[in-house]
């Protein structure tokens, strides 16, 4: 997958590094539209790095006056903030650990974030620019934090430290103090986790939680950005699995572990099962030409021979102007055509009917089995068990509902969220 990156001292990459995973968003299909620069990527591939950077709570401050503020703050410790009055402010200064490793996630470009997140435009338009709607997404979002040492568990914990490495809740802010003493806060949108389990083998939905800026699990808001937290939820961790899911209010990551990694179709897999379908010959009924998926790096807009669908039955088609059609030009975005209602002509079934496109993000695939099946409305196809699995798992959307959606381009899926592809072999 993706090699070590050089982005500052911390991330030199050493012989044979360890990979504690990756997180991925979902929706980009392999690469973000304008494509992957730096650290604004569509998946970020994370490290063991060469010398520790990760921090753990050491001195507790509470601070009366500004001029105590600025003294804590003069130390250039990593710091949380929890301001709890005009004339009140609780300062947990963080010392270095040399046990972890930490990474940053936000929609900011300052050096403290190592990836950078922007809003997941809804259906995946080919070239639009996310960054021109105001974003939902927090500029110093989330934290991951790895242990160095086998097993290597990363934890995620909201808020990201800023360029002054402080986490600063203000007044307003949700925020309390444990009954063993330590203060505690969310941040305004949260973040939510899913942790499923028996994934990809046999994926079983979990349920969504929110994560505290120190890491504690607690069951959600009424809405995304209320003013109370929900209940703690005992006995759940922060722990990441592979599968897990990272909703940031605007983009939902995926984890997978570097053990999950090693066990995912690779994108060379993808290919071969693209071949062997293409190879297979299927033919349009009606124009009787041999359709093919275009090859995986190409697969943003649409070829001649490309194969179309009727979603509503299923039988796959070339593009022809069979039946009722729009008369306006179909944009060449990917998952983009025509969604005017049209009859099948093999069973006079009525409904959308649209450009297949395969889905070339390997890691939310939960088997490697052949692409059979294709996601309604948008037409990505990948295995039956994958579609199964994304249709019946709901992603946060709004400030307090959930939809499923397409992994590869983020279309709101409809009921059921998918249909099995028919294909028409060679007459010959």
């Amino acid at each position: 997958m993706n090699s070590p990156k050089k982005d500052g001292d911390d991330d030199v990459p050493v012989k044979d590094p360890v990979k504690y995973g990756e997180l991925v968003i979902l929706g980009y299909n392999g690469s973000l539209p304008s494509g992957d620069r730096g650290r604004r990527k569509s998946r970020f591939a994370l490290y063991r790095r060469a010398k520790a950077n990760g921090v753990k709570p050491s001195a507790v401050h509470i601070l009366y006056t500004p001029q105590d503020s600025k003294a804590v703050h003069s130390r250039g410790q990593h710091s949380i903030s929890f301001t709890l009055s005009r004339n009140q402010t609780v300062v947990v200064e963080y010392s270095h650990d040399n046990n972890t490793d930490m990474f940053q996630i936000g929609r900011s470009t300052e050096s403290p974030i190592d990836f950078v997140v922007t809003d997941t435009s809804g259906g995946g338009k080919e070239g639009e620019d996310p960054s021109i709607a105001p974003s939902t997404i927090s500029r110093f979002a989330c934290r991951v934090v790895c242990e160095r040492s086998p097993p290597y568990t990363a934890r995620i914990y909201a808020a990201g430290f800023d360029s002054s490495k402080n986490i600063f809740l203000g007044e307003k802010a949700t925020k309390w103090k444990n009954p063993d003493g330590h203060m505690d806060g969310l941040t305004t949108n949260g973040v939510l986790v899913m942790h499923p389990e028996g994934f990809p083998e046999e994926p079983k939905q979990g349920l969504w939680r929110e994560i505290s800026v120190c890491g504690d699990v607690y069951a959600l808001r009424e809405t995304r950005s209320g003013p109370s937290r929900g209940k703690l939820a005992e006995g759940e961790s922060s722990a990441l699995r592979d599968g897990s899911l990272v909703d940031l209010c605007g983009a939902t990551l995926l984890w997978r572990t570097g053990e999950g990694l090693m066990r995912a179709p690779t994108l060379r897999h993808l290919e071969a099962l693209r071949q062997e379908l293409n190879a297979s010959r299927p033919q349009c009924p009606v124009g009787l030409s041999t359709l093919a998926f275009p090859s995986l790096p190409r697969s943003h807009s649409l070829e001649e021979r490309q194969p179309w669908v009727y979603l509503t039955c299923g039988h796959v088609h070339g593009r022809h102007d069979w039946g009722q059609r729009s008369e306006r030009e179909e944009h060449p975005g990917e998952g983009e055509g025509s969604t005017t209602r049209r009859e099948c002509p093999l069973c006079r079934s009525v409904g959308p009917y649209v450009p297949l496109w395969l889905g070339c993000e390997p890691a939310v695939y939960v088997d490697a089995g052949s692409p059979t099946h294709g996601f309604v409305p948008c037409g990505h196809v990948c295995s039956e068990k994958t579609v199964r699995y994304w249709a019946e798992t709901p992603l946060p959307h709004g400030t307090h509902a959930f939809r499923p959606v397409c992994p590869f381009c983020s279309s709101a899926l409809s009921t059921p969220g998918w249909t099995r592809l028919i294909f028409q072999g060679p007459i010959d």
